[in-house]
C-alpha cells in the first residue's frame, strides 16, 4: 500500500494504536523525507493539520537465510510520528 513517493504506508501495530488515541500516528516514509515534507504530505493526503513531526531511522534486523549460517541484513528504513491538532484524527484502524 504505497500512499505517495514520500509517505509509503501507515504502520499499524499495538503501539501505534495506543499512540493514535493521543493524536499521534506512525508512518513509514522515504529515507530522503524531511520533517517539513512529511507534514505537507500528510496534510495533502488526509486533510489534517500537523503540529509536530519526529523521525527516526530504524536499523535493518539481521535474519538467517534458510538453514545455513549465512545472515542477511535488510536495508534500514525511516519512520515518522506525526502529532495532529487537537480534535482531528485519521481513520487508519478498523472499527470493532
Amino acid at each position: 500500500m504505497r500512499l505517495s513517493n514520500l509517505v509509503l504506508k501507515p504502520i499499524i501495530t499495538e503501539k501505534s494504536y495506543t499512540l493514535a488515541s493521543e493524536g499521534r500516528y506512525v508512518f513509514k516514509v522515504n529515507m530522503s523525507a524531511t520533517k517539513r515534507s512529511v507534514a505537507k504530505e500528510i496534510k495533502r493526503l488526509y486533510g489534517v493539520d500537523v503540529i509536530e513531526v519526529s523521525t527516526a531511522v530504524m536499523p535493518g534486523k539481521s535474519k538467517r537465510i534458510a538453514r545455513s549460517r549465512l545472515m542477511s541484513k535488510p536495508l534500514k528504513w525511516k519512520k515518522a510520528t506525526v502529532k495532529l491538532k487537537e480534535g482531528q484524527s485519521i481513520d487508519l484502524f478498523p472499527k470493532e
